[in-house]
């Protein structure tokens, strides 16, 4: 999903327009993760971009994403770009070091 969205449309809210760009990226990932995941797969990840334009945007996590879209609102940004790119992620394994450390100090 790449996507510009304008905050401020004539003859619309401006906050009905953020909540409506919020609303259609949490729709985006909600459906690409209700995607079979391939083979070797363990879960769904997204790298993502944000900025005012595309030009400008940086690569930025995930979870970031929404909280970054209300400071720029509140910051009275015209318009953001959102880059949402779906790819399949592996679980690591935590090291055995911790494991084994706690099991010394007992």
């Amino acid at each position: 999903m790449r996507k510009t969205y304008r905050l401020n449309i004539e003859g619309k809210n401006r906050d009905r327009l953020l909540e409506a760009s919020k609303h259609d990226i949490r729709k985006y990932v909600k459906r690409e993760r209700s995607r079979a995941l391939p083979a070797g797969a363990d879960f769904w990840d997204f790298d993502c971009k944000f900025g005012t334009s595309e030009a400008t945007a940086e690569v930025v996590h995930f979870a970031a994403l929404i909280g970054l879209i209300d400071t720029l609102a509140q910051d009275g940004g015209e318009q953001f770009y959102v880059e949402v790119v779906t790819k399949h992620g592996q679980r690591t394994a935590r090291p055995r070091e911790v494991a084994d450390s706690e099991v010394d100090s007992d």
